[in-house]
């Protein structure tokens, strides 16, 4: 009777522990302008699952991505790194057979520090940081995934695209066909993943639930194209329909948090990899909206890089706004404390755990500085300092906005205020320091590599 109380005891505490842990589920839209949904202030686009999203949790009204587009922002995301350490500065090109494409071998990801402490890990959706083998999710920390392993894909099974886009779908490293509208299909395995991980008895869980949309190409659902009919601009208005489709997709996956009791312990990121993109040209329109910033996906402007970004737990964070500079590298190490992992220790953590800004136990501001830099080390630079934001274009004098009165960087103070120029510009000069070149180039300038020739 002794031994069994005790073993009672034991398995008690241990399931205790487990629960105790929170999950983790990371949201991430692609390409989303930062005032197109409704908690951001959008009367165009209906996004009620957002919203309630919003309202449940933390709204980071300067919330950043380390990166103004896709796979440098999920490489960083990935590490709690600027990926600018390791030369992940460009978007991988779509060469399975290239070994140097990808998230370098070296960076420790966050599934994988979480596995260690006891999470099962997964993943859905866009993968988009390396095509070779070697870099698959479920060499990087993931236990189970299911996606697009590319930098983006097809909506609708059977449609035409280039390679890319087209590849099969991906489940735990074996090829599967697409079978529906894929932000649903996404929505669905998201479900699927939360479901099968539900229970006192289970594990906590990580899920990192990228979903590519509303990225092009422009495909939406008839049905949310209907209820947008007073959209005139038809780009504009499939756009608005695939967000309202990824919407919908979230409000699937929160639904089934809270049939599983799991709502309260899960603590939830949702952002966009960059700001959206400005497509305008010949016979196209720009149909995203970055209102009121300046610029757009590609650029150290706000718009490139400010995103629409939330925080929830329940349990820990009463609904609030938060006006301080939040970055996503922070997800990491915010993620590892609650976990009670340790962050790694022979390397540079640029991200902060967010926990105690958030709850109002530690004053002040997260970050004194965050840093931009894309095309390589003689491209473009931005960094950010307090309400100083300082952006340095090649071949172009430095400009200085004060984003306390000038969200949209109309008015540079770079003449009027040559110290504060001076001091930015030697941040940026020593953080250059801790950084390298790209490690590969971008899709453009990739080619698959030779081919070695037999020996005969």
């Amino acid at each position: 009777m002794l031994r069994l109380t005790t073993f009672l005891f034991v398995l008690s505490a241990l399931l205790l522990s487990a629960s105790d842990k929170p999950n983790v589920l990371i949201i991430v839209a692609d390409d989303l302008g930062y005032h197109d949904v409704g908690f951001q202030g959008s009367k165009e686009i209906p996004t009620p699952n957002l919203d309630k999203l919003a309202a449940s949790g933390v709204r980071c009204t300067n919330g950043y991505v380390s990166h103004p587009f896709c796979s440098p922002t999920r490489a960083g995301l990935m590490t709690g790194r600027y990926q600018h350490r390791f030369g992940h500065e460009n978007n991988p090109a779509w060469l399975p057979e290239d070994s140097k494409q990808g998230l370098p071998l070296d960076q420790r990801t966050l599934p994988e520090l979480l596995q260690k402490v006891g999470y099962a890990t997964g993943a859905v959706g866009k993968w988009h940081l390396g095509a070779h083998p070697q870099f698959h999710p479920m060499k990087r920390g993931f236990q189970e995934y299911f996606g697009a392993l590319g930098g983006g894909h097809i909506y609708f099974p059977g449609d035409k695209a280039g390679a890319e886009y087209t590849i099969p779908l991906n489940r735990n490293g074996v090829n599967e066909p697409q079978t529906k509208y894929l932000t649903e299909q996404f929505g669905d395995e998201a479900s699927a993943f939360i479901q099968r991980h539900a229970g006192v008895e289970k594990a906590p869980w990580l899920l990192y639930l990228a979903f590519n949309a509303p990225h092009t190409p422009l495909q939406a659902p008839e049905s949310w194209l209907k209820k947008l009919a007073h959209i005139t601009d038809p780009d504009r208005r499939t756009y608005a329909a695939m967000i309202c489709a990824l919407d919908a997709a979230v409000g699937q996956v929160t639904e089934k948090l809270a049939g599983t009791k799991q709502t309260e312990n899960t603590l939830i990121f949702f952002f966009s990899d960059n700001g959206g993109p400005n497509l305008s040209g010949k016979g196209k329109s720009n149909f995203t909206d970055n209102s009121p910033l300046r610029g757009a996906k590609g650029m150290v402007y706000e718009g490139g890089m400010r995103v629409p970004f939330l925080i929830s737990w329940p349990a820990k964070l009463k609904p609030s706004t938060y006006d301080q500079p939040v970055i996503a590298l922070d997800v990491l190490p915010t993620a590892l404390a609650i976990a009670k992992a340790a962050l790694p220790a022979d390397r540079t953590i640029d991200g902060v755990n967010l926990i105690p800004y958030l709850t109002g136990n530690k004053p002040g501001a997260p970050h004194e500085r965050l840093f931009w830099r894309s095309l390589g080390p003689q491209g473009n630079h931005a960094m950010r300092q307090g309400n100083w934001k300082l952006v340095h274009l090649p071949g172009g004098k430095a400009e200085l906005y004060d984003l306390a009165s000038d969200i949209g960087e109309t008015k540079n103070l770079a003449s009027e205020k040559p110290q504060i120029v001076t001091q930015l510009s030697s941040a940026i000069s020593d953080w250059e320091k801790g950084t390298i070149p790209p490690v590969f180039e971008g899709p453009k300038q990739a080619k698959a590599p030779a081919k070695k020739k037999s020996k005969k």
